[in-house]
C-alpha cells in the first residue's frame, strides 16, 4: 500500500439508538435545542450589532461567542438531524475530515476568546479609570481577529498531518461526529507523529489559553477580597460571574470530552459528554448571559417595545 493510498471512502458513525420511538425523541430533542441555540445566538448576535448602549468592548466579544456558538452547533446538529431521520450513519471520509477541521477551530477559537472575555473583566475590574484607554475599539478589533485568524493554525496542521496516513478500515467511529482522535484510531498508518504533533500543540494551547483565561481571575480575586465592604465585593464580583460560568463549563466539557479513555467501559459517558460540549454548550452560553445581564434585558425589551413601568415613574405621570 503506498503511502497516500486510502482504501476506504466511507466512515460510520455510532448511531445513538436503535429503537425507533427513541430516535423519534432523540430527534425531536436535539431539533429544539438547536432551533434555540441559533435563535438565542442570533437574538444576542442582533441586540450587540444594533444597540448603541451595547457598543462595549465586554459586548463586541460576548457578539462573537455568540457567532461562534452558532457556528460550532452548526457544524455537528445538522449532520447529527440528518443522521436521525435517514438512519444511514456514515458520511465520505472527506466530509469527515472537514468537520474535524472546523470542530478542532471552533473549539480553539472559544479558547482564546474566554481568554480574552477575562482580560476584559480584569481590566473593567481592576483598572476602572484606565479602562477606555486599555481596551479602546482598535485594541478589541485587533485582538478578535488575532483570535480568528490564530485558531486556523492547529486544524491546518493537523489536517495536514492527516495526509502521511492511510485508512483501511475498519472505518467506525465510536461517535455521532468526527474529531481528530478518532480519526486516528482508524488509521492503519503508525499515527504516533500525528499523537505527539496532537500532544504538543494540545499541551501548548491548552496551557496558554488556560493561564490566559484563569490568570487574570486571580488578580480580579485579589482586587475584590481588598474592598472593605461585602456590598462592594459582591456588586464588583457580580460583573463577572457570567463569563466564569461559561468558561468553567467549558473546560469541564473540554475535559472530559479529550482526557476521559475513549474505551467501552466509558462509550455511554463519552456519548453524554460529546452531546453536551458539542450541543448544549452553545444553547447554555446565551442562556447564562442572558439571565444575569441587565444590559441585554433592557435592549431585548426595548426592540419588543416592553415597557415595564416604575412605581414611582407612574406615579409621576399620574
Amino acid at each position: 500500500m503506498t503511502k497516500n493510498q486510502t482504501s476506504i471512502t466511507i466512515v460510520l458513525l455510532m448511531s445513538l439508538s436503535e429503537d425507533q420511538e427513541t430516535i423519534s425523541v432523540l430527534f425531536i430533542f436535539f431539533l429544539l435545542i438547536y432551533l434555540m441555540t441559533v435563535f438565542s445566538n442570533f437574538l444576542i448576535l442582533l441586540l450587540v450589532v444594533t444597540c448603541a448602549h451595547l457598543h462595549t468592548p465586554m459586548y463586541f466579544f460576548l457578539g462573537n461567542l455568540a457567532f461562534l456558538d452558532m457556528s460550532y452547533s452548526s457544524v455537528t446538529a445538522p449532520r447529527l438531524l440528518s443522521h436521525l431521520i435517514t438512519q444511514h450513519w456514515s458520511m465520505s471520509l472527506s466530509e469527515c475530515k472537514a468537520q474535524m477541521f472546523f470542530v478542532l477551530y471552533f473549539a480553539g477559537s472559544e479558547a482564546f476568546l474566554l481568554s480574552s472575555m477575562s482580560y476584559d473583566r480584569y481590566v473593567a475590574i481592576c483598572r476602572p479609570l484606565h479602562y477606555s484607554q486599555v481596551m479602546p475599539w482598535h485594541v478589541c478589533i485587533e485582538m478578535v481577529s488575532l483570535i480568528w485568524l490564530s485558531a486556523l493554525l492547529s486544524p491546518i496542521i493537523f489536517t495536514l498531518c492527516l495526509r502521511r496516513l492511510t485508512f483501511c478500515g475498519p472505518n467506525h467511529i465510536e461517535n455521532f461526529f468526527c474529531d481528530l482522535p478518532h480519526l486516528l484510531q482508524i488509521s492503519c498508518t503508525d499515527p504516533t507523529i500525528n499523537v505527539l504533533v496532537l500532544i504538543i500543540f494540545g499541551v501548548i494551547i491548552g496551557i496558554v489559553a488556560f493561564v490566559a483565561t484563569f490568570y487574570p481571575y486571580v488578580r480580579i480575586f485579589r482586587a475584590v477580597l481588598r474592598i472593605r465592604t461585602s456590598d462592594g465585593k459582591i456588586k464588583a464580583f457580580s460583573t463577572c460571574t457570567s463569563h466564569l460560568t461559561v468558561v468553567l463549563i467549558y473546560y469541564v466539557s473540554v475535559t472530559f470530552t479529550y482526557l476521559v479513555p475513549d474505551t467501552s467501559n466509558f462509550l455511554t459517558l463519552n456519548r453524554v459528554v460529546s452531546v453536551i460540549y458539542t450541543l448544549i454548550t452553545p444553547l447554555l452560553n446565551p442562556l447564562i448571559y442572558s439571565l444575569r445581564s441587565k444590559d441585554l434585558k433592557a435592549a431585548l425589551q426595548r426592540a419588543l417595545h416592553i415597557h415595564r413601568l416604575h412605581p414611582d415613574t407612574a406615579t409621576r405621570r399620574r
